[in-house]
Order: C-alpha cells, then sequence, then structure tokens
C-alpha cells in the first residue's frame, strides 16, 4: 500500500546529495520504491525551501537533483551545515 498522506521529518544532506528516509517512517507509511513522491525540502536556520519529484531507492534514499541542489546551494554555499526539513507527498 503505497504512502496516502503527507510526513514530515528532518534530515542532514549525505554524500552525492542524497537523504534516507528513516526507517520508522518507511515502515510505518509503508512506502515503496515505485511509487513517485513530492518532496519538499526546507533548510530550517534559513527558511527557504525547494519541491520536486523523486523516488525512494531500494535502500531507503532520495537523490536530490543537481538543479535542486545548484538553487539551493547559491543562498548557502555548504548545506551539508543545516538541517533539513523533508515533506514527502503522494502524487
Amino acid at each position: 500500500m503505497p504512502l496516502t498522506q503527507s510526513v514530515t521529518f528532518k534530515v542532514q544532506l549525505q554524500n552525492q546529495n542524497r537523504f534516507q528516509v528513516p526507517k520508522i517512517v518507511r515502515w510505518e507509511y509503508k512506502l515503496e520504491t515505485s511509487q513517485i513522491l513530492k518532496v519538499t525540502l526546507k533548510v530550517l536556520d534559513l527558511g527557504f525551501y525547494e519541491t520536486f519529484m523523486a523516488k525512494m531507492l531500494s535502500d531507503g534514499r532520495i537523490t536530490v537533483p543537481r538543479l535542486v541542489t545548484v538553487i539551493l546551494q547559491q543562498k548557502t554555499p555548504n548545506l551539508k551545515d543545516y538541517f533539513i526539513e523533508v515533506t514527502l507527498e503522494p502524487i
């Protein structure tokens, strides 16, 4: 059963501009790797956000597209220093 409601959690970006969806979130909301998700990233300390569509990889990670990364890095040079609030929504 795919995701039917929005879910929010906080992460830090990992290598190659990826973040991991917590295992408890994947289990509780029964996230599937085949489902397309609307992903909203909000940089907590600075208050700006970007939205994109993505699929979760089999290991529970989502890759932030290069364009979104470049846009966010124009506002702050090093994203790995900030916590990011992630909202996943079904389409």
